[in-house]
């Protein structure tokens, strides 16, 4: 596969092009994103289906920029999908021929089927694991997937869209004829009780990034976040009832004034029908990372990362970490630790995950800067450790990182994390751990050269060496209370 790849996908509101770098086999990290917001099909649900040329000219011009940007980045592959705003185009093959010949770039018309499984097959790989129903509201389609044991499956395209229902309803005035012709269309979709929904597209993300203004949440992060349906629908309903106005007071963006509402209706209406679902899953993933995962992983069983392996700790791993031997070590050491202390200070094992990734990536700060190492790799950790963490995760890895050879993490800084840091003892505890850890490796050995032990609240260090850096660094700690270090 070639190193930098562009992955174009012409939608039914927006044509998007996001550009991606491997950085070794499997890892890989966004380089660019782009957007137009052009409307595909405006006016064609009013027209036959069939598409109108101030629309076609804007798309046109849209990839035209987008394939000189690509080529400003020396994408050496460029994948070009197109989903319902084509698709249900009496006319798409002139479109799709003005383009093949004006701009040499081919366009893939995908089914609603194979829409539907990138946009799942994306959130598979790039968000926490979790049985659920996949929900991709776009502007002529909505897709839905059941992600189960893993994998992808019951993968089904709906004739539910925003500017669809926009445009045969809402400009009408006729919502209950939406309601109507929205519960119609999910009658075909399965009935499987499940618990998470994960919303793709940008009706979702709209909603949510509103609904984090709305509760001021503390990470600044869309991707993987989580509510609850009752919160979800609770502001649904203003945004069903709101003006342009209350909109704007919602926090929904200009752009999205004409179309959230639609979406929401869809939301609306499918959190009525499936009472099972309590929570709900943003994904800031969806049919362009389904492509390029589809790519990326030909050959893989069921197109997944192998069994451990995640892209983005492998790409920070791969871009920001010299030594590597003295990061597995790190790693190593904290697991350890984290074994022989774990029972005695009741820390739940559930966080070894967290504390090992969190020593493995805590040196990579002082490849920007050494002096403020610590800082660069608490911010590299909160913004690119992107996939596959939930925020839980992501902000105590990131936490564990600030405070690594240092003292014990702020309580200014727990209280801002507070609804999603566990509890403040159980956070100094793990912090200690990594500062322990690093300590303790102060001399870089090529090899451990000493043994730890755990007695009555004491970590026993027995080396035939002197040790003499490491008892210095061991000193300036900042300890829990009630947990020793001995050197016998």
């Amino acid at each position: 596969m070639a190193k930098i790849t562009a992955v174009i996908d012409i939608g039914s509101n927006s044509a998007r092009m996001v550009i991606y770098e491997k950085t070794s086999r499997f890892a890989f990290h966004l380089l660019h994103e782009v957007k137009s917001r052009v409307r595909l099909p405006e006016n064609a649900y009013k027209n036959g289906g069939n598409l109108q040329e101030e629309a076609m000219q804007r798309t046109y011009d849209a990839l035209e920029n987008f394939l000189s940007i690509a080529s400003s980045f020396k994408a050496r592959k460029i994948l070009c999908v197109a989903t319902s705003a084509l698709r249900d185009a009496p006319n798409k093959k002139e479109f799709i021929s003005r383009v093949r010949s004006g701009l040499k770039l081919n366009i893939k018309v995908i089914d609603g089927e194979k829409e539907a499984l990138y946009g799942a097959l994306a959130c598979c790989n790039l968000l926490p694991q979790a049985e659920a129903l996949t929900i991709d509201i776009g502007g002529g389609s909505t897709e839905f997937s059941y992600i189960l044991n893993g994998k992808v499956e019951n993968t089904l395209s709906l004739a539910l869209g925003t500017v669809r229902l926009k445009e045969l309803f809402f400009d009408k005035k006729d919502i209950e004829g939406a309601k109507k012709y929205i519960n119609e269309e999910l009658d075909k979709l399965s009935d499987i009780s499940i618990s998470n929904l994960i919303g793709i597209g940008g009706t979702f993300r709209a909603l949510s990034r509103a609904i984090m203004k709305d509760i001021r949440y503390p990470l600044n992060k869309l991707h993987a976040f989580e509510c609850s349906s009752k919160t979800m629908s609770n502001f649904i309903d203003k945004i069903l009832n709101a003006n342009e106005r209350r909109l704007k007071h919602l926090n929904i963006r200009p752009d999205r004034y004409d179309v959230i509402k639609p979406g929401s209706l869809i939301i609306s209406e499918l959190l009525k029908r499936k009472n099972d679902i309590d929570n709900l899953i943003t994904s800031g993933v969806g049919v362009r990372e389904g492509v390029y995962l589809s790519d990326l992983l030909r050959g893989q069983k069921d197109s997944t990362f192998p069994a451990n392996f995640n892209p983005s700790v492998r790409y920070l791993l791969d871009s920001y970490i010299f030594d590597k031997n003295h990061s597995n070590q790190l790693a190593k050491l904290s697991k350890h630790i984290f074994d022989l202390i774990c029972e005695s200070y009741d820390i739940d094992e559930k966080y070894k995950k967290s504390l090992v990734i969190g020593a493995k990536l805590s040196p990579i700060g002082a490849s920007l800067h050494n002096y403020s190492s610590n800082q660069h790799s608490y911010y590299l950790i909160q913004t690119a450790l992107e996939y596959g963490f939930t925020h839980q995760e992501i902000i105590l890895i990131a936490t564990l990182t600030r405070y690594a050879k240092r003292k014990a993490p702020a309580t200014a800084h727990i209280t801002e994390y507070k609804n999603i840091l566990p509890d403040e003892k159980i956070a100094e505890l793990l912090s200690f751990i990594i500062s322990l850890s690093s300590a303790l490796l102060t001399h870089r050995p090529r090899n451990l050269d000493y043994n730890i032990g755990f007695n009555e609240n004491s970590l026993q260090i027995a080396s035939k060496d002197n040790l003499y850096l490491v008892k210095d660094a061991v000193k300036n700690l900042e300890f829990p209370q009630g947990i020793r270090v001995e050197f016998v």
